[in-house]
């Protein structure tokens, strides 16, 4: 018996891009597009009428933006939303915002007859709406802001304390993490717990282009640790942290004699995704081995599962986020299934299994 199509539901104000949206998901055996509205009250007749599985949403719209109308929904009737804008550098924080309110991921509107991009986006997109309709969600209320005071102090000027071993030890920790769908709250929650001598860090979060900037510069604003997006020949560092460009190129991690250091790559798609946790996995595996930590996160799919395997066969430690405080359990699942996984903890206790693990 064939499983039900997940059934979506495209908010956006452009009859065109409602038009190429619906195309992209219908084509997909797995998706039914069950209505498409122009705005949040022409959708909300929808979902009187039928919840959908997925709800794909614009940012700016007229009568109510897609932020208002997100934060209503996750108040009053909790559905995985997608945020999908042209907005890029320029409305990253708007998207980010978003996020935080409970929407489980973001896309790019696609380019309207540019056939290379509507070919690579039509996976892309399809990919993030089945992520989506594995989510787990339920009713937000509005965040209050937390973490430490702004870093307008003398001490914005001053390393952190000194912690370990020095970094011209060979025998410096670094730590890998990987996320996808539901891992930008993860990320924050984790990296909100850190101490501002946390071992070095590099993330790769699947994001759009440009995004991964503004993420970053946000996390920086309530992190004890230093927080930056990742450029070529950046060194990883006690007490900061890297984050992958999203987009166009991948992020390595290499060993450039006593420290380590990133190499921002152009490289094809790799596990549908650019950049791919498996490579900064794999690329960690041979670079620290026993001196690196590997971490997976939330996510849909498998990315990370072979990178964190190949990280703990060469004797890294290695933890992947349980089922139940995952948004979805896709890339922790797959890792643990291949046996890569040394601990399994929930989100609540990564942190700790971090420091823990970079002591060794």
């Amino acid at each position: 018996m064939p499983l039900p199509k997940i059934r979506v539901l495209v908010i956006d104000d452009s009859a065109s891009v409602r038009q190429a949206m619906t195309a992209i998901l219908s084509a997909d055996p797995q998706i039914e597009v069950i209505a498409a509205a122009s705005d949040p009250f022409a959708a909300a007749r929808h979902i009187q009428e039928c919840v959908p599985d997925v709800i794909t949403l614009d940012v700016e719209m007229p009568r109510m933006d897609g932020i208002t109308f997100l934060r209503k929904l996750m108040q009053q009737c909790p559905v995985p939303v997608v945020m999908c804008s042209s907005l890029v550098e320029e409305g990253s924080d708007t998207l980010l915002q978003a996020l935080e309110a409970g929407a489980v991921d973001i896309i790019l509107k696609p380019r309207v007859g540019v056939t290379e991009h509507l070919n690579e986006a039509h996976q892309l997109i399809c990919d993030t709406v089945k992520g989506a309709a594995h989510a787990r969600v339920s009713p937000r209320s509005p965040r209050t802001p937390s973490g430490p005071a702004p870093k307008l102090t003398a001490d914005a000027m001053l390393p952190p304390p000194a912690a370990g071993r020095a970094m011209s030890r060979t025998t410096e920790m670094v730590v890998c993490i990987g996320a996808s769908t539901g891992g930008t709250e993860a990320l924050r929650e984790v990296l909100e717990a850190l101490p501002a001598n946390a071992p070095g860090i590099v993330i790769v979060q699947h994001m759009p282009e440009s995004f991964t900037r503004a993420f970053a510069r946000r996390l920086n604003s309530i992190c004890e640790v230093d927080v930056k997006e990742a450029e070529d020949g950046d060194t990883v560092m006690r007490g900061h942290v890297l984050i992958a460009p999203g987009g166009l190129r991948h992020t390595l991690l290499e060993r450039q004699g006593a420290r380590y250091c990133v190499s921002v790559r152009e490289g094809p798609l790799v596990s549908r995704h650019r950049p791919s946790v498996d490579v900064l996995f794999r690329s960690a595996a041979r670079s620290a081995g026993s001196n690196a930590v590997g971490i997976i996160m939330t996510g849909m799919g498998d990315d990370g599962a072979r990178g964190l395997l190949e990280m703990r066969e060469a004797g890294a430690r290695t933890v992947a986020q349980d089922e139940a405080s995952s948004i979805v359990f896709g890339m922790p699942k797959e890792a643990i299934a291949r046996g890569a996984a040394e601990r399994v903890v929930p989100l609540d206790q990564i942190a700790r299994a971090l420091l823990t693990a970079s002591t060794r």
